[in-house]
């Protein structure tokens, strides 16, 4: 009762700042509950994934995807063999290249009768939506927006002033990724969609996890999209348009998209991935899938309701619960990570009965995140005295130096983007979760945990490969208490750095600066 009357009472609170401010949501349009399809039978994905799980019984399948042009034909597989339903869900969905081209094979799904629904993360969608609009015209493809904006302008003060009057819901974002086909298959783990996820950026690129995940597991995502999807949280994209494309409009586009994907089909990314296209035509035996029981987490949306929000809507404390249960050692990846101080004294416990705490994260020139970067930094010399083992990733890590798959090819510069864990090389995470103050408190976020040492190795393998000199700095104390940084070149003996290796004096000053707002809890 008292969850409903939240509910209802966020639900009037952003129609009444729709009333009092500039807004374009129609508070009359329908919002029609809808949930995931019954898995059938006749759909090849559920008939490979029967197969290969039927000597498995309750446990779940996952194959680790940690090359980026995988993860992209990994997706557009999963579209192209559909034959029921499409659900995905993202925090951001670019219209570039690759956002295009899996745009465009989720259209074509649809035209051959698929049913996709798209939910999005309104942030980087306001403004910007005139596309997705156009495409929620198709009758078998559905949009719906998290936590919208109400004022659709692209205008940078519009934007500045919603925030400023509704801070505290505008701050929640849904950070989820996950990507359902025909309920027989999911992907799940750290990626965006948009060219710097798949290599494919010629300035940036991020290096990233997914998980491809057959058996009971999908079921777990496939309902927790259905919770996301029917919120109070979520608004069909309509309900802030006045007008329906016209179905002229839905064929041009599609001729456009048709166009599009002809031209990005004769570059030389997409050529690269030809030989590729035929790995994932036939299907992979069972033996190359890592098995165990396997379960899903989740944020409630709710907790997107700054007045429903509550410990018991987060998964954090669940993940904490899981960490515990190290005994020998703990790995963590994480581009942001904030610990605080209860996650220092947290990690310095682990420490103190003897698990091994290994972190990889960014360096400072590996991202641009600059106040995240200077917040971990504060915490730096008592993570080392407590003994975690730091290390941060290069911006010029490259396969080219014997590095895996992880690294990829593209010539632009990296940045960190995944988050796994791994417990005790049996146990391991792969999701959206970060280690700071905003996935934990702010955000909604999701991933998978399974009880596999097959992805444990899997996994542990590339932060090995991550963490040697030539691919990321170890932090470390001098004898005097201070940190300092360890890398090195091929074939160069290493290199001591007594401040952020890479870096300018005046990024430094600039982070520094910034560094000393009192913003921790937002990073």
């Amino acid at each position: 009762m008292a969850c409903t009357l939240l509910r209802r009472l966020a639900c009037l609170g952003l129609l009444a700042l729709a009333a009092c401010t500039h807004s374009d949501l129609r508070p009359d349009y329908p919002r029609i509950p809808s949930t995931v399809l019954p898995v059938q039978p006749d759909a090849p994905l559920e008939a490979y994934a029967k197969r290969i799980a039927a000597q498995h019984g309750s446990d779940s399948g996952l194959r680790l995807i940690s090359d980026s042009n995988d993860a992209l034909l990994a997706r557009i597989a999963l579209a192209n063999r559909a034959v029921h339903s499409l659900d995905l869900q993202y925090y951001m969905f670019h219209s570039d290249a690759t956002g295009g081209l899996l745009a465009q094979r989720l259209l074509a799904a649809a035209d051959r009768g698929v049913r996709v629904r798209l939910l999005l993360d309104d942030l980087h969608v306001a403004g910007n939506d005139d596309v997705l609009r156009i495409l929620d015209g198709h009758p078998n493809i559905q949009i719906r927006l998290f936590n919208p904006f109400l004022d659709r302008s692209k205008s940078t003060l519009s934007m500045g002033m919603q925030f400023a009057g509704d801070f505290s819901r505008l701050n929640r974002r849904m950070h989820n990724k996950a990507m359902i086909a025909d309920g027989a298959m999911a992907i799940v783990g750290g990626r965006n969609i948009g060219d710097e996820y798949f290599d494919a950026d010629d300035s940036v690129n991020f290096r990233d996890l997914d998980v491809l995940t057959v058996g009971p597991v999908v079921a777990e995502v496939g309902q927790m999209f259905d919770r996301y999807w029917n919120s109070e949280q979520s608004f069909p994209i309509g309900a802030f348009h006045r007008k329906t494309p016209s179905a002229e409009k839905l064929a041009q586009l599609r001729k456009t998209m048709a166009a599009s994907a002809r031209q990005f089909s004769e570059s030389g990314y997409a050529q690269s991935l030809v030989a590729r296209v035929g790995d994932l035509a036939n299907e992979a035996p069972a033996t190359a899938w890592a098995w165990g029981t396997a379960t899903y987490l989740a944020d409630d949306p709710e907790k997107g309701n700054p007045a429903a929000d509550a410990k018991d809507l987060h998964m954090a404390p669940q993940i904490r619960a899981w960490m515990d249960g190290a005994q020998q050692r703990l790995t963590l990846i994480s581009p942001y990570f904030v610990p605080g101080d209860r996650g220092v004294a947290y990690f310095k416990g682990m420490c103190d009965r003897g698990v091994e705490v290994a972190i990889l994260t960014n360096s400072l020139a590996s991202t641009d995140a600059g106040n995240v970067y200077v917040a971990y930094a504060s915490y730096h010399v008592a993570l080392l005295k407590a003994g975690v083992h730091l290390y941060e990733l290069k911006p010029d890590a490259r396969r080219g130096r014997g590095g895996s798959s992880f690294f990829g090819s593209s010539s632009g510069s990296n940045s960190l983007h995944a988050k796994a864990m791994v417990v005790d090389e049996q146990h391991a995470f792969v999701g959206s979760m970060n280690l700071d103050p905003r996935s934990v408190h702010i955000n909604t976020e999701d991933g998978v945990i399974v009880d596999s040492p097959a992805l444990a190795k899997a996994l542990l393998a590339i932060f090995a490969d991550a963490t040697k000199p030539v691919h990321s700095y170890q932090v470390l104390l001098d004898d005097k208490g201070s940190v300092y940084w360890l890398g090195k070149t091929p074939g160069q003996p290493e290199v001591r750095y007594d401040h952020a290796p890479e870096t300018s004096w005046w990024r430094r000053f600039k982070v520094n600066a910034s560094g000393l707002l009192p913003i921790e809890g937002l990073l």
